[in-house]
């Protein structure tokens, strides 16, 4: 054996050796929190205060249109499923937002995920930490699996906050994980469970998260209106908005929902999206209104907690709206992100949408070029982001108190196979100057 062999160690050598130093540090009396500084830094660094966001991964239930029913050859019904709610129709993976609750109370989230997943935000340059807790499966109780939070596109410090389980770590059931991140890239991402990523993607363990940019705050006028909220720091302005929405796109595949529900393996190539959902619900849901803020949380900044929307309890787990309101001559910026498996096309009719980003990256030149485009169709698959500003046209002045514009996923044919004429679709509505209040958060389409 040469030398050089002798300095390799093999993965069962390193493992037996890390094992001997804990067992020294133990008997030194260091152990607990020696070997939790070494092996546990994300535990150890977040010690010193809560978490901005807390997420936990559970299942539940959502619901979709249930005409037309669903069969599979090899299962027969599988949608609506004879397993749900009475108002629900879909099993899902998911998270839920348990910010505000003691770690103690968090298992009383189990069943309770939402799809698609809480929105959350950071601000440039800002620390901001995201604890997951894993509490297991209700519907499952024989799956033991792990899950992580993988901000998709994120540039991480070290691999240890990655996610992505090969690489960094994973949180097993009962356990729980606190990441930190500090974000250097305004823009628009994803994030999801990277474990069994075909599987937990697809049951619904994916969300939009943003970063806003560190110009925020700061006056520029662009075309006549200064703005103080932008998209990213564009130093004139361009990017400025009044309002904004997320766009998350995703599908279900009612077949793979029922097999994991039934205790079943789904054939993942065979896959075929029988729904395609605008941040987790089908059209006409889609411009039902999001619900109120959940009582059973204390709001964090940069944390949106919406519940049941009036009148529609059976939205319950489907909790964001997709609904855009606005007043004329008002900048609105479209954060767009998919995570199903198909291409989008979506097309605002009739308004041409200023897309100024793509995956978090500002469409500028390395020389300042400007090379932003105005369209009225974002073509855009699986994984990809866009960040598109419209400004809304004059109001006509009637009949209605508002004007009518769609926004929709014009490849029904391939994301959308129910043929009810469902899918990615929502409305825009614009009222007179002076008709609405100012925005709270994303996604707010209060009116009064």
């Amino acid at each position: 054996m040469s030398d050089q062999s002798r300095l390799l160690l093999s993965r069962r050598q390193v493992l037996k050796y890390g094992g001997l130093t804990a067992a020294a540090a133990a008997a030194a009396g260091l152990g607990p929190r020696l070997v939790g500084t070494i092996l546990q830094p994300g535990r150890a660094q977040a010690a010193d205060r809560n978490p901005d966001l807390k997420l936990v991964g559970t299942d539940g239930w959502i619901s979709l249109p249930r005409t037309p029913a669903i069969t599979s050859s090899a299962y027969g019904l599988v949608h609506p499923d004879s397993y749900a709610p009475s108002d629900r129709t879909d099993y899902i993976f998911g998270f839920a937002n348990g910010t505000g609750l003691d770690n103690s109370d968090l298992h009383l989230l189990k069943n309770m995920a939402q799809h698609s997943a809480p929105m959350f935000w950071a601000e440039q340059e800002v620390e901001f930490r995201v604890q997951l807790t894993n509490v297991g499966l209700a519907q499952r109780p024989d799956l033991f699996d792990a899950h992580t939070v993988h901000w998709h596109g994120f540039k991480n410090v070290i691999p240890f906050f990655d996610g992505e389980p090969t690489g960094s770590v994973s949180v097993p059931q009962g356990q729980t994980f606190t990441y930190v991140y500090k974000s250097h890239d305004p823009g628009t991402y994803m994030y999801h469970c990277h474990v069994e990523d075909v599987e937990h993607v697809h049951m619904g363990m994916t969300g939009l998260v943003f970063v806003r940019p560190a110009q925020d705050g700061t006056s520029h006028t662009f075309q006549g209106r200064t703005f103080t909220k932008f998209a990213y720091n564009d130093g004139d302005g361009s990017t400025g908005f009044d309002r904004e929405y997320g766009m998350f796109l995703s599908e279900v595949w009612a077949e793979a929902h029922w097999a994991d529900a039934h205790i079943q393996l789904p054939e993942w190539s065979d896959y075929h999206a029988d729904f395609a959902l605008l941040n987790g619900r089908v059209w006409p849901d889609t411009i039902e209104p999001s619900g109120a803020i959940d009582p059973f949380h204390v709001r964090q900044p940069g944390v949106v907690e919406i519940a049941t929307p009036a009148g529609r309890p059976d939205l319950g787990n489907q909790p964001i709206s997709s609904l855009v309101v606005c007043e004329e001559n008002e900048s609105v910026l479209l954060r767009f992100a998919n995570l199903g498996f198909k291409e989008a096309s979506m097309t605002l009719t009739g308004i041409k949408m200023r897309t100024v980003g793509h995956d978090a990256t500002l469409l500028r030149g390395r020389d300042a070029t400007d090379s932003s485009f105005l369209t009225n169709t974002l073509s855009f698959g699986a994984g990809e982001s866009y960040d598109a500003i419209f400004k809304a046209p004059t109001y006509s002045g009637g009949p209605a108190p508002f004007d009518t514009y769609v926004l929709y996923n014009r490849m029904y044919a391939r994301v959308d196979n129910t043929g009810g004429g469902g899918g990615q679709r929502t409305e825009v509505l614009v009222y007179p100057t002076g008709s609405l209040p100012a925005q709270r958060y994303p996604n707010d389409s209060v009116v009064a």
